[in-house]
């Protein structure tokens, strides 16, 4: 244990700003604005503003992101990790990068106004098409957009009646991580393990040593689990529940609260719950679960039968940016294989154009396919729930009372 103690601390010098989005990084020092409201409109936006058209080409000198940490890496942490400076040197754009903790986080900046990009989560992307806060993307300007992932180009969560709001930048899973040592020759294969009190296959109770990610968008992952063994509630979307399924859901998550060890964002307190504090299972990310398994630990990972969510994360141009063309010459940049490779290897995610996953050192050979490369079509990726159902209904539950009923789920009540 002192041995496997030391490798971990290492991991985290290695990684110290690495989070995974997929829900939100691990909270900053400052304190965080206070999230935005979400709106209850259809993702659609109404009178969305035309692309800006730049007088020239000239480029501005400046560039402000919004972004994930360790998202925009220019060195600092690791200088093997670095796809800022040379891009600073070939194009004279200054990044500065605002780090944000949540999604909500990140819609109350872009509310607030002042960056050019932004690194929107599927749950936050919609939210700032549907509230005017960006502006549609040019896509003649990128040209490496065809080399993104066919599955990833016209993506619901960035793109609205074939207009595009975006440029895919980085997609991921949230896995269900757990320890071997529990499980032994009996891995867990569907989410009862994290929902259901049960005895384990060491011969102790679940209770206590499950873990749940503590944003609202978690509300998803039961609504998913449910989908599979309540099928008589007729759920086909975990993010547009009516309200019956709604209810079942949140009814679920209170009984769930009964077995928990701890609700988790920061994935290196995770990882050390796992570790010390006797986890047995939980949602995660491939971020924990690869570091975890790397120094040594117990640990594996599965998408189980239910299925999984994920997140796919989107570069998008602030409606009042300053430094458009910047921005576009960032936004093509970040569509090199190279930097696409690179941030896999950091991020632990799975690139989106799919050649950066041959030939980088840093990721390796099979670093795609351990970040869930082969998980594609299993994935119900992260988007903002509205009241428009998506099949001409409009009794869906919007977000603003996931986020309130989720509160009240981690408080007890």
């Amino acid at each position: 244990m002192k041995k496997f103690a030391f490798n971990l601390l290492t991991l985290f010098v290695f990684a110290s700003f690495v989070l995974a989005a997929c829900g939100g990084a691990a909270p900053t020092e400052t304190a965080a604005p206070a999230p935005a409201e979400a709106t209850d409109a259809p993702a659609a936006a109404t009178d969305a503003p035309a692309a800006t058209e730049a007088p020239s080409m000239e480029l501005e000198g400046a560039l402000s992101i919004v972004a994930w940490a360790g998202y925009v890496e220019r060195g600092e942490t690791d200088p093997n990790y670095d796809w800022v400076t040379k891009f600073e040197e070939a194009t004279g754009c200054m990044v500065s990068v605002k780090t944000a903790a949540t999604s909500d986080e990140m819609v109350a900046l872009m509310n607030e106004g002042g960056f050019d990009l932004v690194t929107a989560s599927g749950d936050a992307s919609n939210r700032l098409i549907s509230g005017g806060r960006v502006q549609p993307i040019d896509i003649s300007r990128i040209p490496s957009y065809d080399k993104i992932d066919p599955r990833l180009q016209n993506a619901p969560w960035h793109t609205v009646d074939g207009v595009h709001y975006g440029v895919p930048y980085s997609s991921g899973e949230n896995i269900l991580m757990y320890n071997t040592e529990v499980f032994g020759d009996q891995p867990p294969t569907s989410w009862n393990v994290v929902f259901e009190e049960m005895t384990l296959p060491d011969g102790q109770s679940n209770k206590g040593r499950i873990q749940a990610y503590d944003g609202p968008i978690y509300v998803a992952d039961a609504a998913l689990y449910l989908k599979s063994v309540r099928p008589e509630l007729g759920i086909t979307d975990p993010y547009a529940l009516n309200r019956d399924q709604f209810n079942a859901a949140i009814e679920l998550l209170r009984q769930q609260r009964t077995l928990i060890n701890r609700y988790w964002h920061d994935a290196f307190i995770q990882m050390d719950d796992f570790t010390n504090e006797g986890v047995a299972a939980s949602g995660s990310w491939p971020f924990q679960a690869n570091l975890l398994k790397f120094g040594g630990a117990p640990i594996e990972k599965v998408v189980p039968v239910e299925g999984a969510t994920g997140w796919a994360d989107t570069t998008m141009l602030h409606v009042d940016s300053e430094h458009v063309n910047c921005a576009y010459a960032w936004m093509e940049h970040s569509l090199d294989p190279k930097v696409q490779g690179d941030l896999a290897a950091w991020f632990q995610n799975v690139p989106v154009r799919l050649d950066a996953c041959d030939g980088n050192e840093l990721l390796g050979a099979d670093g795609c396919v351990n970040n869930g490369l082969n998980d594609f079509d299993k994935i119900q990726w992260w988007r903002t729930p509205t009241t428009d159902c998506g099949d001409g209904r409009m009794e869906c539950v919007p977000y603003h009372e996931w986020v309130t009923n989720y509160i009240a789920v981690i408080g007890g009540r």
